[in-house]
């Protein structure tokens, strides 16, 4: 026997053994992941939300996608589609209502505040006002008082409850009206005067908002109108003049299409941006995050 084979002997014989014990450790069986369905897959990376509204979004991109073959075979026109499944998700969020700032909030602040000022006069502080509060709350901050309740009756300060009551509200105008209460948890003097003030002050605030949203929802009115006045026209053109559209359905004239398309829905864009509320900065942020 060469020094050559020994030693290939011997390297088989050690790896046969290492082989051996490793066969023989148990090793933990790993649950095999089951491999997620089509329609698991489909909602995952749509991002499709569950129940009626996933199947109503479904079929609307059913719907959409019939009708845009429908144009292609009475037009020619190949970006049609995609282009109508897109409009008809992308068109009602760009052309439809501005989205809403807190106008809403602060008229559930509004209310809130004035039942506190209305309870005071009985000779309460602020604390008793706020929870004898929580039955009469407005439903939309119910949620947020009730917490607030809470935290007073498990004996917490009275301003560290009032900042977590800021932050579960999480609006600059909220702040101001907060801030107002937790000055006026060490301060009774005057308590009802300047909680009357602050709905007041409330109260000034939502006709300026209203102002301004109905000032921002006009050229999304006027976006509309000439939206459904283009569209008309165009279906109306396509349908007893083809022969005016039949260039574009030259591969030059998809190229045009497109560009224009995504020219309108930029501009869309653009006109959704400048109609959003900023957001602005909140006044009671806690220097540390509490537990």
């Amino acid at each position: 026997m060469t020094p050559l084979t020994a030693l290939l002997g011997g390297m088989a014989l050690a790896g046969g053994v290492l082989l051996l014990v490793t066969g023989l450790r148990k090793v933990p069986v790993r649950p095999r992941r089951p491999r997620p369905s089509i329609a698991q897959l489909w909602a995952r990376y749509t991002r499709r939300p569950a129940g009626k509204a996933g199947r109503r979004r479904d079929a609307q991109l059913a719907g959409s996608v019939a009708v845009g073959f429908g144009i292609f075979a009475f037009t020619g026109w190949l970006i049609a589609i995609p282009m109508v499944p897109v409009a008809v998700f992308l068109l009602p969020i760009l052309l439809g209502r501005a989205p809403r700032s807190e106008v809403a909030l602060l008229e559930a602040l509004d209310r809130w505040v004035r039942h506190l000022a209305t309870t005071l006069p009985l000779g309460r502080d602020v604390v008793y006002a706020i929870r004898a509060s929580r039955s009469t709350a407005p439903p939309l901050i119910a949620d947020e008082v009730g917490e607030l309740v809470d935290r007073l009756n498990r004996r917490w300060e009275p301003r560290r409850a009032l900042q977590r009551f800021a932050d579960r509200l999480d609006s600059p105008d909220a702040d101001a009206v907060i801030a107002s209460l937790m000055l006026a948890t060490t301060r009774t003097e005057g308590i009802t005067d300047n909680l009357l003030a602050i709905a007041d002050s409330l109260q000034e605030r939502l006709r300026a908002l209203r102002t301004i949203e109905n000032e921002r929802d006009r050229p999304r009115q006027t976006a509309r109108l000439v939206t459904i006045i283009s569209a008309v026209m165009i279906g109306t053109t396509a349908f007893f003049g083809r022969g005016y559209f039949a260039p574009y359905a030259t591969p030059t004239g998809q190229i045009i299409i497109t560009v224009l398309v995504l020219g309108y829905i930029g501009s869309l864009v653009m006109l959704y941006r400048m109609t959003v509320p900023r957001r602005r900065e909140r006044i009671l942020v806690r220097a540390e995050v509490e537990r």
